[in-house]
């Protein structure tokens, strides 16, 4: 701006900065509530594959595919619960790298505040200064001209009352000037000295955005690939599953269960006839059939 106490430049920087750490503070929150869905939802799955029945009489190589996708479970809870840990972890370095900014950020605002005071304060003191002068310049042509008009309707005496206070007019309104002019000096030099350390505000505001952006933007990609590798953890896991699926035989579950629940391995002979009332002891008996093994 070209008022040099204003400061509406440097307000601008300073309102783009404060939201800059705002919008870093709502990234921090969104990871630690998404730490708590993860945390929630992890201790949830561990419930469900300790707690709810899963085909629990199920028998060999099923039963095993059923162990596994219920450990595998737990397992991806436990892979929640961890990333939950990360996702604080990565809010708490936001929040150092937030505060750690806005602590060295503060410095450099307590000598900006400090440099406009002074310099607000010299420009009033001039402009204070400066008002003075011209009251006394004003004053004092006055006073000459009422001197000159007198010079030839008044008593000597008089004229020389008019003339020494015209004297100290004059005096006044040299040191006066003086005093102007080394108000406007003073200024000069606070002017040079709070674009210089304006200048360097800026510079190191300038870096501090950079580092910002720089940072918020490896957070954001950092948060992305955790994710992504969850997902890829988890299909891994959900792999175990896969792979022990095909290791599942329908045959061999059959074979075990009948190994393991049967009862022999012939049938039942059929029931003879035997007939009591029959009065010839030599008659041939009616044979039973041999018995035969029965297959699956």
């Amino acid at each position: 701006s070209t008022d040099l106490t204003s400061t509406v430049g440097y307000d601008s920087i300073i309102q783009h900065l404060n939201d800059g750490r705002k919008n870093c503070k709502e990234f921090e929150d969104f990871l630690k509530e998404r730490a708590i869905i993860e945390e929630k939802y992890g201790k949830e799955l561990i419930n469900l594959s300790k707690k709810k029945p899963c085909g629990q009489t199920e028998l060999n190589t099923l039963k095993r595919s059923l162990d596994v996708f219920k450990q595998q479970i737990d397992n991806v809870g436990q892979g929640h619960i961890q990333l939950a840990q990360t996702l604080r972890e990565e809010a708490k370095k936001m929040e150092d790298f937030r505060e750690k900014q806005k602590l060295h950020r503060k410095k450099i605002e307590l000598i900006m505040e400090a440099i406009h005071k002074n310099r607000n304060l010299q420009y009033k003191k001039t402009m204070e200064v400066k008002q003075t002068r011209c009251c006394f310049l004003t004053y004092g042509l006055t006073l000459l001209t009422r001197t000159c008009a007198l010079l030839y309707l008044s008593s000597l005496s008089h004229f020389w009352q008019l003339f020494l206070k015209l004297a100290q007019t004059k005096s006044a309104l040299e040191d006066s000037d003086r005093s102007y002019q080394q108000s406007v000096t003073t200024l000069e030099k606070i002017r040079e000295e709070w674009q210089k350390e304006h200048i360097k505000a800026c510079e190191f505001f300038e870096t501090q955005e950079c580092e910002r952006i720089n940072y918020f933007r490896n957070a954001l990609w950092l948060h992305v690939n955790q994710l992504s590798q969850d997902c890829v953890q988890n299909d891994e896991k959900y792999e175990e599953i896969r792979k022990s699926l095909e290791m599942c035989s329908i045959e061999k579950d059959i074979d075990f269960f009948v190994n393991l629940r049967k009862t022999g391995s012939l049938a039942p002979a059929p029931v003879a006839y035997e007939n009591y009332y029959n009065t010839q002891r030599n008659a041939t008996p009616v044979r039973s059939p041999v018995p035969v093994p029965i297959s699956r």
